[in-house]
């Protein structure tokens, strides 16, 4: 009897388990991780896992259908592979769905195997869970930041200060200490005949010295004013809040996003636009809340799902109902890079005909600090930031410069054939450069190219 009750017991603890563990189970012949590269290859623009987009739901889609449908993996092997097939056999689920999703025809994917669909549906019934990736400037446990190189440096300066001021109250206090000492003497007395007892004797005494100190003021005071003057307009680290929080570290640094995607204008035209909030949505239609590895120090996932609101607000986008509204907001964006309006610069020359110059000649002068991307030349590694800032100045001075180093592509069919006279002409002018032609030999500081 004993025996029996407890290969009894033993049955139904087998039993409950198979029970518990069924959901998790089903579907997981596949390889998750893997089935999470599918999906974000090939899934994404129109499924979610936790929420509608422009497709259902597809987290536990697998045991939703079993339980709700008792349809099987077969049954999604069909319908991914071609459901306008699975729709013409007269399948009725099939054409449930597609009429419930506004008859959208979801696109066929006869080039997964079923292993990738397995993978995928194992992916879908239980996603691997990863830790966020924190920028290394994290705030420690006691909430302080870690010290950057510029606040150790600002500390050291005032330190080094504090300490020119203590010396100099003790030199104050020894010298005070020394006038104690001589007004209880005799010799006070003979100083005190020999004291200067008004302004003009002394100017009259030490007026040499006294032009001497009065010019050098005014020399200083001149250039002070003069250096003011060059640098008026000049905004180097300039990083101004927008309305609407967008990382450049997690667009194009985490995602890889080009920024000719967004920037399209700078490739074609003279000016790089503000990318419209439709080109956002191209993206965020579907991205309705942030899901990535990275968090930069004092923010949560919260805060960026909230931004993500904001372009919605914007655009006027019902996420819930997956459509425009009509009721869009202007975002006012803060201008942070503004040409002058005397000098004419022009984004297509610079990214398309010197794009692979400028790359060449910025990473000979900074072989520790290579760019791939032309933009990154003027704007810094924009990849890397939070939050935009100017990276250079900007200056006249600073585009000559430019302008003087970067040596023009000869092997480029149209310089070679264009300025084939020139080269030969320069080969004999600087024969230890080999000739070399930089911008400057080409018009490059000629006024009229830049100001007109």
């Amino acid at each position: 009897m004993i025996s029996w009750r407890k290969h009894y017991k033993k049955g139904l603890i087998a039993i409950g388990l198979l029970l518990s563990t069924s959901a998790s189970i089903y579907g997981q012949d596949g390889d998750p991780k893997n089935g999470e590269k599918l999906f974000k290859a090939n899934c994404t623009a129109c499924h979610a896992l936790g929420k509608q987009v422009i497709g259902p739901d597809l987290k536990g889609v697998v045991d939703r259908l079993k339980t709700e449908q008792g349809l099987d993996t077969d049954w999604l092997h069909k319908w991914i592979k071609d459901n306008k097939a699975l729709r013409a056999s007269g399948d009725k689920y099939a054409n449930e769905v597609f009429e419930k999703f506004n008859k959208t025809e979801m696109l066929a994917f006869p080039n997964l195997a079923d292993k990738d669909i397995d993978d995928i549906l194992a992916y879908t019934t239980n996603p691997p869970v990863e830790e966020p990736k924190v920028d290394p400037t994290a705030t420690t446990a006691t909430g302080t930041a870690n010290a950057t190189p510029a606040n150790n440096t600002t500390s050291s300066i005032v330190i080094i200060s504090l300490i020119a001021i203590a010396g100099l109250l003790v030199w104050i206090l020894i010298k005070l200490r020394q006038l104690v000492k001589l007004g209880q003497s005799e010799e006070l007395t003979g100083l005190n005949e020999t004291r200067v007892k008004s302004f003009s004797e002394i100017y009259e005494k030490y007026h040499y010295i006294g032009k001497g100190l009065l010019a050098i003021l005014a020399i200083l005071a001149t250039y002070g004013i003069w250096n003011w003057i060059m640098w008026i307009g000049v905004y180097k680290g300039y990083k101004p809040e927008q309305p609407i929080y967008f990382s450049h570290k997690i667009h194009a640094g985490e995602q890889k996003i080009d920024c000719q995607l967004c920037h399209s204008s700078a490739k074609y035209g003279k000016v790089s636009e503000i990318p419209s909030m439709n080109v956002c949505m191209n993206c965020h239609r579907t991205v309705s809340e942030y899901n990535g590895k990275y968090l930069e120090p004092g923010k949560d996932k919260a805060f960026y799902d909230g931004e993500i609101q904001k372009i919605y607000a914007a655009t006027g986008w019902d996420a819930e109902k997956q459509q425009y509204t009509g009721k869009t907001t202007p975002v006012e964006w803060t201008r942070i890079h503004n040409m002058p309006d005397f000098v004419y610069f022009n984004h297509s020359q610079h990214v398309v005909a010197g794009e692979q110059a400028i790359i060449n000649s910025f990473n000979k002068k900074n072989p520790d600090n290579k760019i791939d991307v032309v933009c990154k030349a003027c704007h810094g590694k924009i990849d890397t930031m939070n939050v935009v800032q100017m990276a250079n100045d900007f200056t006249m001075g600073w585009c000559i410069e430019c302008h003087r180093t970067t040596e023009i592509d000869m092997n480029n069919g149209y310089n070679k054939e264009y300025f084939k006279n020139l080269h030969e002409k320069l080969k004999k002018q600087y024969p230890k450069d080999g000739g070399k032609i930089t911008v400057d030999a080409i018009g490059g500081l000629e006024c009229g190219k830049c100001h007109y």
